[in-house]
């Protein structure tokens, strides 16, 4: 069974990347991994994973490369930088990505690569965060050639419950974009709501029990929610930062689409004005005290 599947290998052990890995492994696959600092491997490599000094030594090992990292700037670094995917590439390999990057930035890189070394490419962000990550239960939005997804749809369906093609190269990147425009933009109102229900004499902690099943539902106001209204803002699931950076992402996008994006612009500069407060690695649920009371990070 093991010689059926294909080798992997993984940059970016974070907190997607760590529950991705593992269960990557729980499935069989052999799997070699890097980051940049190399002890966040070392669960892995407890688990069976081969660790690697460089991006490059991923190339030597894998059929496939797959990268789940911050930004724009760190994946071309990690692509095309010293030592990086690029030169260990070869004709036939696969990168897939599931960072959220700009969709303009993604073809470029993909196009560059692919006439470099042949090596062809996946853009595959997620949604559905850490206990997606834990559960296999993420949605994978994919932009590339349907033959290149065919070869790796298994391995993706080992790490979430649908995948979707949603047509070339950067096209999984617009669609998280979208995903993240509706996600922050949820986030923000749900913390308005929560403190105007405490201020008004609500208890704000039956909002999202109230409203499940409704127009209003959602997965952001069954998580946020409860949380803001506990002032539950441990442990970190995910960052304020990642939802500003998936914002200006979006406000970027559309204008050199030349599409309105009026209200994920406001919210950007509320996701700053929070994150310029200290909440940059804080969790979104920490949205609230926007609301009702002195900023702090504490």
């Amino acid at each position: 069974m093991m010689s059926t599947l294909p080798s992997l290998g993984f940059a970016g052990i974070g907190l997607m990347g760590l529950p991705m890995c593992r269960r990557l492994l729980a499935a069989g696959y052999p799997l070699t991994v890097w980051n940049r600092n190399p002890d966040k491997c070392a669960p892995l490599v407890e688990a069976g994973a081969r660790q690697v000094a460089t991006p490059a030594e991923l190339c030597g090992q894998a059929d496939v490369v797959m990268l789940c990292l911050a930004d724009t700037a760190v994946v071309r670094e990690v692509v095309f930088g010293p030592a990086g995917v690029a030169e260990g590439a070869k004709s036939g390999q696969l990168l897939v990505d599931f960072s959220s990057l700009e969709p303009t930035a993604t073809r470029e890189m993909a196009a560059e690569l692919a006439q470099k070394t042949g090596m062809a490419w996946l853009d595959s962000p997620v949604s559905g965060g850490v206990v997606g990550a834990e559960a296999g239960s993420l949605a994978i939005m994919v932009g590339g050639d349907a033959v290149d997804l065919d070869r790796v749809r298994p391995v993706l369906l080992t790490l979430g419950q649908r995948v979707t093609h949603m047509g070339g190269v950067g096209a999984g990147q617009v669609t998280k974009a979208c995903n993240q425009m509706i996600v922050a933009c949820n986030a923000l109102v749900i913390a308005e709501v929560v403190a105007l229900a405490k201020q008004s004499g609500v208890d704000a902690s039956l909002i999202a029990e109230a409203l499940a099943g409704g127009f209003a539902d959602s997965k952001p106001l069954q998580i946020l929610a409860p949380q803001m209204a506990d002032s539950r803002f441990e442990p970190v699931k995910w960052h304020v930062r990642t939802l500003l950076k998936d914002l200006d992402t979006a406000v970027k996008f559309s204008r050199e689409v030349g599409s309105a994006t009026p209200i994920s612009g406001l919210a950007a500069q509320l996701m700053r004005l929070h994150g310029a407060q200290g909440f940059l690695e804080r969790d979104p649920s920490t949205l609230v005290k926007m609301y009702r009371e002195p900023a702090s990070a504490d």
